[in-house]
C-alpha cells in the first residue's frame, strides 16, 4: 500500500498539460479505416483528459456521400466500437462539433467549398486556426496540399496557423522522397509540416530518450565498451489483409524499415541533444542515421535476409499463402519479412551490430528494443560449477505491453554457486494506471500545440531513404535471393536464424508471452 501511494503521490506531482490551441482539425479522408479506428478515438481520449480547447472542431472531407447530421452519427459510432471505455458524453461532445464536406481531392471546387465552410466552422467556434490531417494515399499528397495553397488556406500569421499532417508512406525509395519534399516545400515551410509515425507516439518510445539521459546509471554504460548488440524487433500476426494492392508494390523493406524501424533505432543510438527541442532532437537522430554504414551490392546480399509467408496458422487462424491473397501477384517476389544487420559508423558505436527485423504473419505480436551487455570476466567462477554467466539484457517493450525489463544474474540459495536469471519488471500499465490509447493522442496534441519533436523532418526522411536505397538497388539488380518462404505463425525464414547465428548470436524469441527478456 505504501508502493502504491507513493506512485500516486509521483504521478500527482507530474505537470499537468494545457488544452492545446483551439483550431479545425480537416480530415481528409475522414469517413476511412484510419479516421474511425485510430483519429476518431485518440481525439476523444484527448477530449476525455480536458486537452482540446472549446474552440476545437473537426471537419471530415471524403466522397463518400453523408451530411454533417450524418457524419456526427458516423464519429459518434466509431468512438462507441473502437473507443468504448468513453463513449458517452465525451463523444456526445466531440460528435457535436464534427461537420462535413462530400467532395473529390482532386477537385477544385472541392477547395472553393472548402475555403467557404473552414470560415463559417472557426466563425462558429471562434478559432482561425487549421489543421489539415492527410489520411489519404499518398499520391494524392502533392495535390491536396497544392490546391489548398492555390485557395490561400495554408497561410500563416501571427494571428492564425496552418499546418499540414502526413501520413507515411512518404515516398518510395530516395528518388521519390526528395521529389515529394521538394514539391511540398514549394508551398509550406518546414515548420508546417508535421511527418507523423504512430510509433513515436508510444510512451516507451517517448521514453527511450528521458530512460537514457536522465538516469545515471545507465547513459555510461551505452556504448561499444559494454554493449555487445542490439535487437530491434517489429513483429506482426497480421497479413496483409485488404491491402493487397498497396503491400505487393511496397513490402516490409519500405512499409518499416526507413520509417518506425530507424526511427526507434535514431532514438536508440543518438548522442544526447543539447535540449528537447524539436531541431536539436531530430539534428541528432539525422546524425545517427547518416552513419548508418551504406551497403555495397555483395554486403546487402549478406547482411539482409528477406521472406515471405506461405499457408499456415497464426493464433488458431488459418492463413493462405501470401501469393493467394487478394490483389497479390501470383509470381510476386515482393517480401513480407525482412531481417539485416546494420553497422554505425561513428565513436560510440563502432563494431556494435544492430540487428533489426520486421514481418508480417508471425507468431506473435511484439514491437522492442533489446540491449545485450557484454558478459564479465568468467574467471572469478573457473574454479565453481558455474558453466556460464547469464547474460544480461535491457529489453523495452513497445507493444503490445508497454514497459521494460532488465535481466541479469543472482545466486541461487544454497550452499554451491549456482547462479539463476533475475528480472526486474517494469509496465505502464502497473506503475501509472496509464489509460488505453491508440498512439495517435501525443502526436495530435503536438500538431495542435506546434511541437515537432516527435515528427521527422525532411533531412530525417531522406536520410534514412539513403540508407535503404543500396538494399533496393541490390534487390532490383537480383543480386540478392529471392524471398525465404516461411508458414505463417512461426517466427520467419530459417534462413533469418542462420544468418545471425554466424555470428555466434541468436535472435530473442518472439513466440513465448510473458517473459520479456528470455533468449
Amino acid at each position: 500500500m505504501a508502493d502504491s501511494a507513493a506512485r500516486d503521490d509521483t504521478a500527482a506531482a507530474a505537470p499537468v498539460a494545457r488544452p492545446a490551441s483551439p483550431c479545425v482539425m480537416l480530415i481528409f479522408g475522414g469517413a476511412g479505416d484510419l479516421t474511425r479506428r485510430l483519429l476518431l478515438p485518440a481525439l476523444c481520449n484527448l477530449a476525455e483528459a480536458g486537452l482540446l480547447a472549446d474552440g476545437f472542431a473537426i471537419l471530415g472531407i471524403a466522397h463518400t456521400a453523408m451530411n454533417t447530421e450524418t457524419y456526427r452519427s458516423f464519429v459518434e459510432r466509431s468512438i462507441r466500437e473502437f473507443a468504448p471505455r468513453i463513449a458517452g458524453e465525451t463523444a456526445r461532445w466531440l460528435a457535436g462539433r464534427a461537420y462535413y464536406l462530400q467532395g473529390g481531392f482532386e477537385e477544385p471546387a472541392t477547395y472553393e467549398k472548402l475555403q467557404t465552410l473552414l470560415g463559417e466552422i472557426g466563425e462558429r467556434h471562434g478559432t482561425r486556426n487549421a489543421l489539415f490531417y492527410l489520411a489519404t494515399p499518398s499520391d494524392a499528397f502533392t495535390g491536396i496540399i497544392r490546391r489548398l495553397g492555390k485557395v490561400g488556406l495554408l497561410a500563416q500569421n501571427e494571428e492564425a496557423w496552418g499546418r499540414v499532417v502526413i501520413e507515411k508512406p512518404f515516398g518510395h525509395d530516395l528518388a521519390s522522397a526528395r521529389k515529394l519534399n521538394a514539391k511540398i516545400l514549394r508551398v509550406l515551410r518546414e515548420d508546417q509540416i508535421f511527418r507523423i509515425d504512430h510509433y513515436l507516439g508510444k510512451e516507451t518510445v517517448q521514453n527511450i530518450l528521458v530512460f537514457r539521459f536522465a538516469n545515471g546509471i545507465f547513459e555510461p554504460l551505452w556504448s561499444r565498451a559494454y554493449i555487445d548488440h542490439v535487437q530491434i524487433t517489429a513483429a506482426e500476426t497480421v497479413g496483409v489483409e485488404t491491402r493487397g494492392s498497396f503491400y505487393d508494390a511496397t513490402g516490409a523493406l519500405r512499409d518499416m524499415v526507413p520509417n518506425h524501424i530507424f526511427q526507434l533505432l535514431a532514438l536508440t543510438a543518438m548522442e544526447a541533444p543539447n535540449s528537447f527541442a524539436a531541431d536539436a532532437v531530430r539534428s541528432e537522430k539525422s546524425k545517427v542515421l547518416d552513419a548508418v554504414h551504406r551497403f555495397a551490392p555483395e554486403e546487402a546480399a549478406r547482411n539482409v535476409v528477406r521472406g515471405q509467408y506461405c499457408a499456415g496458422t497464426v493464433n488458431g487462424k488459418p492463413f493462405r499463402d501470401y501469393r493467394q491473397e487478394p490483389d497479390v501477384a501470383r509470381d510476386s517476389t515482393t517480401e513480407t519479412y525482412v531481417a539485416m544487420k546494420l553497422m554505425i559508423d561513428n565513436w560510440r558505436w563502432a563494431g556494435v551490430p544492430f540487428y533489426l527485423r520486421t514481418g508480417k504473419a508471425l507468431a506473435r505480436r511484439k514491437t522492442e528494443i533489446a540491449i545485450r551487455f557484454k558478459p564479465a570476466p568468467f574467471a572469478l567462477f573457473r574454479d565453481t560449477p558455474v558453466e556460464r554467466l547469464t547474460p544480461n539484457w535491457l529489453a523495452l517493450s513497445i507493444q503490445p505491453d508497454e514497459g521494460m525489463a532488465l535481466q541479469f544474474g543472482a545466486k541461487v540459495p544454497g550452499p554451491a554457486v549456482r547462479l539463476g536469471s533475475v528480472e526486474m519488471d517494469f509496465r505502464y500499465a502497473d506503475y501509472f494506471n496509464a489509460a488505453p490509447s491508440t498512439g495517435y493522442e501525443t502526436l495530435i496534441y503536438d500538431c495542435m500545440a506546434g511541437d515537432a519533436t516527435l515528427f521527422q523532418s525532411a533531412d530525417n526522411i531522406e536520410t534514412g531513404w539513403r540508407a535503404v536505397q543500396p538494399i533496393l538497388d541490390a534487390w532490383q539488380g537480383g543480386q540478392a535471393a529471392a524471398p525465404a518462404p516461411y508458414p505463417a505463425g512461426s517466427v520467419g525464414p530459417a534462413e533469418a536464424e542462420a544468418f545471425i547465428a554466424r555470428d555466434g548470436r541468436r535472435w530473442r524469441s518472439i513466440e513465448a508471452p510473458g517473459n520479456a527478456t528470455k533468449s
